[in-house]
């Protein structure tokens, strides 16, 4: 083989691999990417983990996605930069679910996990993320909720199944204590907690 033919097998082999789709990681029979680019930024799946609900079926799968891959919740809330917090919905017992099930989550997450002074400081900011999460009214199975950080777009956007809901909510201290309801010390769902600090064996 020449060297002009090795370099064309070369460039070809490379161009193959760039078309590929991030590698997928398995979760519960759903596919999740091991990359994600946000923010003009490359995150790292961290973890995934599921919301288990009565009877050991969960109410939805949950995936962490962070700049640099950490296995604890002070390692996460110092990394600067985009975060993604992805929900699949799979509840299997009902047709769907109000989504003031989950603003009831977050206040409690937000007050278990947080400090006076920090639950002063984000106080209005859940009011505004938890207003918008009551305007969705309704997810059903197969439904993708998206909360991403992104400090070029304003703070925490919310998306479902591709559309964007509300305003971003400013400041990494809120997301944060979003992060908490799902990782914090004193969280509902220790199972959750540990598989998205990727410590699920």
């Amino acid at each position: 083989m020449t060297l002009s033919i090795r370099r064309r097998t070369a460039v070809i082999a490379l161009a193959a691999a760039a078309a590929l789709p991030a590698q997928a990681v398995r979760y519960d029979g759903q596919d999740f990417a091991d990359t994600v680019q946000l923010g003009g930024a490359t995150l790292q799946l961290n973890g995934v983990g599921a919301k288990v609900f009565v009877m050991r079926y969960s109410a939805y799968l949950a995936a962490l996605y962070l700049p640099q891959k950490a296995g604890t919740p002070e390692a996460i809330y110092a990394q600067a930069g985009p975060k993604r917090v992805e929900l699949r919905i799979t509840i299997p017992l009902v047709k769907d679910v109000s989504t003031q099930e989950f603003v009831k989550a977050i206040d409690k997450g937000v007050r278990r996990n947080s400090s006076e002074a920090e639950l002063a400081a984000v106080a209005e900011r859940v009011k505004q993320f938890n207003t918008t999460i009551g305007e969705i009214g309704r997810v059903k199975k197969g439904d993708v909720l998206v909360i991403d950080y992104v400090p070029a777009q304003g703070g925490t956007v919310l998306t479902v199944n591709g559309k964007v809901w509300g305003k971003p909510i400013e400041g990494q201290d809120f997301y944060t204590a979003f992060l908490k309801v799902f990782i914090g010390d004193h969280n509902s769902d220790g199972k959750l907690r540990t598989g998205l600090l990727g410590q699920a064996g």
